[in-house]
């Protein structure tokens, strides 16, 4: 079984790995950083700032699926190959992220088509109530599909991913990102540039 990160599917930072869910997390940490300019200067309770983050994060999330939509965001050389030697193969394969089922799912329907989607289970958004590096996300893709955990290959493009899996005890190779190329990645089964398209393969199934 191969379970991707959404990072992997597009070239470009998907999605922030932070969900609605974490907003007042977020307005604690990052607002306090630019105190001084708007609309952070003029937005001073807990709760309306908490509201601000939430459509801030809803309007990237709609400027990014219009994005996907419009055929603008190419996928990461290999992704498609690998998927579909997967799916040939008879190996399960599923998308597991913190990131908004909405935006995943679309993701895959558009950039790699209705025959992939129909048969690719998607884990996304808040699905678990812990998300990366906690294992939580890959043992409920893992126990939805009814695999072994141990015979699962995860493809991850940073830390906490790679942390996940191996908490989840499963195999992780890893494709660094322009996001992540100074990460840590020694707990990692292999470490790659990408997965390589046809000709240029760096690995397949």
């Amino acid at each position: 079984m191969r379970l991707h990160s959404l990072n992997h599917i597009s070239a470009t930072k998907a999605q922030s790995r932070r969900s609605t869910a974490h907003s007042s997390a977020v307005c604690c940490c990052c607002c306090q950083d630019v105190e001084d300019q708007e609309p952070f200067r003029t937005v001073k309770d807990p709760e309306a700032r908490k509201a601000l983050v939430a459509e801030l994060h809803k309007l990237k999330t709609d400027l990014f699926m219009d994005l996907v939509e419009s055929g603008a965001m190419p996928l990461r050389p290999g992704v498609r190959r690998l998927v579909q030697e997967a799916i040939a193969a008879g190996v399960p394969v599923a998308v597991c992220s913190t990131s908004n089922e909405r935006a995943v799912s679309t993701i895959v329907q558009v950039m790699l088509g209705d025959g992939v989607a129909s048969v690719m289970g998607v884990f996304a958004g808040d699905i678990v109530p812990r998300k990366k590096p906690d294992p939580a996300i890959y043992l409920l893709a893992a126990q939805e599909l009814g695999v072994n955990p141990a015979r699962c290959v995860v493809i991850e493009d940073s830390r906490i991913g790679m942390l996940a899996a191996k908490a989840a005890g499963m195999t992780c190779v890893i494709t660094k990102s322009s996001y992540t190329q100074n990460e840590d990645f020694s707990a990692a089964d292999a470490v790659y540039d990408c997965i390589g398209d046809l000709g240029d393969e760096r690995f397949g199934l």
